[in-house]
């Protein structure tokens, strides 16, 4: 074995990109495996390098007071693909940070292309990798190519958990009716790349919000294969109207709530709200902001153009569904993310356990420092715990219960607490410094490794 071999990432999504890039970085070879074009998903649409596939959101950028944008800057400060595209794509979003998908996908493949250390092939790997590639890095996501996925249950003994993931509409910007919607983000909120009133507005008073809840109820829904019926719906991904059978206010304190907006002409909050966000930089395309949904296209159509401001509305995407799938991680992952069963695999991204674009990114960034540090000879230590890396990290190898395991965003929940005199307002930012400290001392040392 030599330090020139290559280091193979299967999949060429978020986590698997990111993956890439990170082992090319500490100077080892690596081999990027992405399946599209040679075999499509069933909610891909091109064949692009981490390809957005639900929202553009990467969600709240206060690294202070969030641990999604805590995370947004630990991922800067670890010089990530990822958060270097999303930079370059980022369109106004109030407090988030969103992209324009095509140009996101666009810059990660160009700098993918771009680097001499990095091969990218267009081919699947149809079951598990050839017994010669001594270490590869899994990260092919909830859309696993089935021979591969049932390679992976075969190994592990594993039924791999699954649940199903919807995709919001997107609506044409023109095709909105401004004199009944209006701009603001909520609380005027100021943005990385907006101005305080970024969204989109649609108002609802009391009696046609009722009328558009009990058609959701109603609606045909998309059915599903029977061996999907028993799956489960991840939580915080429903589609709005599995939120709406849980009651008629269920969408008013959810996607629907209307704190922190005012009708201008009105002067008053609505009784609930549909928010659409950019999606593209020329601010031609808005998505519907928790309007994932499983109903038909034609009943989507019908029924969210009775949303005011879109009695005429224009969609430039539907929604859908796909099934997704996770490894049982605690279990079946150490703590170099790599399969008990068969070390010479790591596993990265979705597929481990974590959900969200910013956690697959965390895992792929983790998985490819791993692999590349073992490739040099020595062993990567994990990020600290109080770190969202870290905390990430350790959730999905041995932090979640293996009994109940679910995908799990980043969340100040899997921190470790500060000490009883830390003020309650006071913890989550002081949670925020603690861990760029200590993200700092670990880039430090693994520097010192390196070397």
């Amino acid at each position: 074995m030599t330090q020139t071999e290559s280091v193979h990432v299967i999949g060429g999504g978020l986590a698997g990109s990111e993956a890439a890039w990170q082992i090319a970085r500490m100077g080892v070879p690596v081999v990027l495996h992405e399946m599209r074009p040679v075999r499509k998903t069933d909610a891909h649409q091109g064949e692009g390098l981490a390809e957005l596939v639900c929202s553009n959101s990467f969600r709240s950028d206060d690294a202070e007071s969030n641990a999604v944008g805590l995370l947004h800057e630990e991922l800067r400060r670890c010089n990530s693909l990822i958060m270097r595209a999303a930079e370059v794509a980022k369109v106004p979003a109030g407090g988030a940070l969103a992209v324009d998908r095509d140009v996101f996908s666009g810059e990660v493949q160009k700098v993918i292309e771009a680097e001499p250390l990095i091969e990218l092939r267009r081919e699947e790997i149809a079951g598990l990798p050839p017994t010669d590639w001594d270490s590869v890095v899994v990260a092919t996501g909830p859309l696993t190519s089935p021979p591969l996925a049932e390679a992976i249950r075969t190994l592990t003994g594993e039924q791999s958990l699954a649940f199903f993931d919807a995709i919001a509409p997107i609506v044409h910007r023109d095709s909105i009716d401004m004199d009944k919607a209006w701009f603001q983000s909520r609380y005027d909120k100021v943005g990385p790349a907006g101005d305080g009133a970024d969204y989109i507005n649609c108002p609802f008073e009391k009696p046609n919000y009722l009328e558009f809840h009990a058609a959701l109820l109603a609606a045909e829904k998309t059915e599903f294969k029977e061996w999907e019926k028993n799956t489960p719906y991840f939580e915080g991904c429903l589609p709005i109207e599995v939120m709406a059978e849980r009651g008629a206010r269920t969408l008013t304190f959810g996607p629907m709530k209307p704190v922190g907006l005012t009708d201008p002409k009105t002067g008053r909050k609505p009784y609930a709200v549909v928010q659409l966000r950019q999606d593209n930089k020329l601010g031609t395309l808005f998505n519907m902001v928790g309007f994932q949904t499983k109903m038909k296209h034609g009943e989507q159509t019908r029924i969210f153009r009775m949303i005011p401001g879109l009695e005429n509305a224009q969609f430039a995407r539907l929604g859908g569904i796909h099934r997704n799938t996770f490894l049982n991680s605690p279990k079946l992952l150490d703590a170099q993310l790599r399969l008990k069963a068969m070390p010479s695999l790591r596993f990265a991204g979705q597929v481990t356990g974590v959900e969200g674009y910013v956690e697959s990114t965390a895992i792929g960034l983790i998985a490819g420092r791993m692999a590349a540090a073992q490739r040099l000879g020595y062993e990567q230590t994990p990020p600290p715990p109080t770190t969202a890396l870290g905390a990430l990290h350790s959730h999905i190898t041995g932090g979640a219960d293996a009994r109940h395991f679910q995908p799990m965003n980043v969340n100040f929940g899997l921190f470790p607490p500060l000490g009883n005199d830390v003020n309650r307002n006071e913890r989550k930012p002081a949670m925020s410094r603690r861990a760029l400290r200590d993200l700092a001392n670990w880039l430090g040392s693994t520097d010192a490794a390196a070397a």
